[in-house]
C-alpha cells in the first residue's frame, strides 16, 4: 500500500483535489487499497479553502508516507515557518514530493527546487523564476519530474501528474484504465505544452468556433477560406473579416497554429515518421512542417522529438 500525504493550508484551492480522484480510482481498478490518502496541515483540524469549504486534516508528525503532495492555492502567499521546515526534511523521508499548480512556490521556498527543473501554472511561471533564480523553470510543460521532485502546471495538470505516478507504481495498463474511468486523455505527456491554439484564439461567436472545430477535425485537408466559411455559414468575405476580428489572426495563420500543435503532439507521443506526421497534419511535406516548427519553437521537429524522449527516459 502506498501512503499519500496531501498538504492543505488556509486558502488552498479545491481543484487541487482532482489528483485524489486518480488515487481513488486506482484503488477501484486494482481491487484493493493501493493508495491511502491523508489530509495533512501544520495545525491539523478544519482547514478552510479559498472557496469557503473546509476539510479536516491531521497535523504534521513523523508518520511515514510514500508520496507527499502540496496542493495549490488561489493566490501566491508566503508560507508559514512550520510548513517550510516540514518540507525541508521531506526528501529524506519520502520517495516522492510533488506540488500542484502554484504549490511549486512552497516547494521553492523550502529549497526543494534549487538546481532542479520545475513547472507551475503558466501565469505564475515568470514570477516563480524571478523570485527563485536557482530554480530551472520551464513554463511550457504540463508536469516535470526531476529526481524525487514532481511539479505540475495548473490544477487539471495535476491529474496527468497523478496518472504518471500510478503508471510508475502499477504500470501503464492500470493508469490507462484509471484515465478511461475519469474520462480524461491517457495521459498527456509531461513534456506537452500548457498552451492551446484554440484557447489562445478564444473566438466569441458560435460560427467561428464551429469553423475552427471543423478545421481541427480535418487538418489533413487543404482547408481553404471558402471551405471554412462554408462551415461557419458565412460568405468568404464575411468569414475572413469576422475571423480576424474575433481571433486577431488570419485564417491561414490560425490553421498553421492548429497544425503545429497537432504535429508537435504526434512528434512527442508517437513513433510515426516525420513525413507521415507532416501529411496527417496538413503540412504536405516535411520541409514545410520544419519551417513552421522553426518559426514557432526555434527548433526543428527532430529536436522536439529528441527532447520528449529524453524527458520520458529521465
Amino acid at each position: 500500500m502506498q501512503r499519500v500525504g496531501f498538504i492543505v493550508y488556509p486558502g488552498f484551492q479545491l481543484m487541487s483535489f482532482a489528483v485524489i480522484s486518480v488515487f481513488e480510482f486506482a484503488n477501484l481498478q486494482v481491487g484493493e487499497l493501493a493508495y491511502d490518502v491523508k489530509m495533512l496541515s501544520e495545525t491539523g483540524g478544519s482547514i478552510r479553502s479559498s472557496a469557503g469549504m473546509s476539510v479536516a486534516a491531521e497535523p504534521f508528525d513523523d508518520a511515514n508516507f510514500d508520496t507527499l503532495i502540496v496542493g495549490g492555492g488561489a493566490v501566491v502567499e508566503p508560507s508559514t515557518p512550520g510548513l517550510i521546515e516540514f518540507l525541508r526534511r521531506a526528501p529524506e523521508r519520502y520517495r516522492r514530493v510533488a506540488s500542484i499548480c502554484i504549490g511549486a512556490f512552497i516547494l521553492a521556498e523550502a529549497g526543494l527546487l534549487d538546481g532542479r527543473r520545475a513547472t507551475t501554472h503558466w501565469y505564475y511561471a515568470r514570477e516563480l523564476q524571478a523570485r527563485f533564480p536557482r530554480v530551472k523553470v520551464d513554463e511550457d510543460r504540463i508536469f516535470i519530474v526531476d529526481g524525487p521532485v514532481w511539479t505540475s502546471a495548473g490544477a487539471t495538470a495535476g491529474i496527468d501528474l497523478a496518472l504518471a505516478m500510478v503508471e510508475q507504481d502499477f504500470g501503464a495498463e492500470v493508469a490507462r484504465a484509471v484515465a478511461k474511468k475519469l474520462v480524461v486523455y491517457h495521459r498527456r505527456a509531461g513534456g506537452q505544452s500548457q498552451f492551446s491554439a484554440l484557447l489562445e484564439m478564444d473566438p466569441k461567436s458560435d460560427r467561428i468556433q464551429s469553423a475552427l472545430a471543423y478545421a481541427k477535425r480535418n487538418l489533413a485537408a487543404p482547408l481553404t477560406v471558402q471551405e471554412l466559411a462554408k462551415a461557419a455559414h458565412l460568405s468568404p468575405r464575411q468569414f475572413s473579416r469576422a475571423f480576424r476580428a474575433e481571433t486577431g489572426q488570419s485564417p491561414a495563420k490560425a490553421i498553421e497554429n492548429l497544425r503545429i500543435e497537432a504535429a508537435r503532439l504526434m512528434m512527442e507521443q508517437s513513433r510515426h515518421p516525420i513525413d507521415v506526421i507532416a501529411r496527417q497534419t496538413g503540412f504536405a511535406d516535411r520541409d514545410r512542417m520544419r519551417r513552421a516548427f522553426l518559426r514557432a519553437f526555434g527548433q526543428p521537429p527532430q529536436a522536439i522529438r529528441r527532447n520528449a524522449r529524453a524527458e520520458a527516459a529521465a
